[in-house]
């Protein structure tokens, strides 16, 4: 889950991970046969925190007959956590179908509760697979989602006749600048996407015939959300 590239240097390799998290939570709701299905999406890092977000919703939905739930945690481990619940429903028509749709969107760090209100007429197996999941799709539609890469900060310092060049290969190889200082000497701080970390820096080495001074100020994550740079 999520995308993994290898990146070769100094007789290393280093994995550089990307994958689709929430950024802002949302609500979503349908009605099936007189039945109210209520999902929530809610941003999490770990499974205490998921577990505190049922309960905090079966507190708030306290006269519902199902809180099901369903979570994907990162962790420490190469793979994510997974699990869910039917609460009461029969088996695997609520939690396996609402998980199945956070893991078909590649998430990770994600908690979705359906709060379903009992409308009187039974959905059967197929109907509650098509309300349960169809409520995680509605929240999800309603959502910030985005993509969590690993980049670097890299500090360049140059004087002002490197000044156009610098701006014109960062631009050219898509490099955010997070910060510019002027002053005798321009101190540009840019966020550069991990595994472009060592082609940059040696385009930059290039361009101002070694005269810039770059140093690397430690990993960042970030992602993009409607074109907006997000540090994270």
């Amino acid at each position: 889950m999520g995308a993994v590239s290898e990146k070769k240097g100094k007789g290393e390799r280093k994995v550089v991970e990307s994958y689709k998290i929430v950024y802002e939570g949302a609500d979503g709701e349908l009605v099936e046969k007189k039945s109210r299905f209520i999902a929530q999406i809610r941003p999490v890092k770990s499974e205490e925190e998921a577990l505190a977000f049922v309960e905090e919703t079966r507190k708030k939905y306290w006269d519902a007959r199902h809180n099901c739930y369903a979570y994907i945690i990162k962790g420490e481990g190469a793979t994510p956590t997974a699990r869910c619940s039917d609460d009461g429903e029969p088996s695997q028509t609520a939690g396996k179908p609402m998980l199945d749709v956070l893991m078909g969107e590649e998430l990770i760090d994600v908690c979705a509760v359906v709060t379903r209100y009992f409308g009187g007429t039974l959905l059967g197996t197929g109907g509650l697979v098509r309300a349960y999941s169809g409520a995680v799709k509605e929240g999800l539609a309603n959502a910030q989602i985005l993509e969590k890469k690993q980049g670097v900060r890299m500090e360049v310092t140059t004087d002002y006749n490197g000044v156009g060049k610098i701006q014109y290969l960062a631009a050219q190889e898509g490099i955010d600048t997070l910060d510019s200082q002027y002053t005798d000497k321009v101190v540009f701080i840019f966020l550069v996407p991990e595994e472009q970390e060592e082609s940059f820096q040696a385009k930059l080495v290039e361009s101002t015939n070694g005269r810039a001074v770059i140093r690397t100020d430690g990993e960042v994550y970030y992602g993009k959300c409607g074109g907006k740079l997000i540090l994270l």
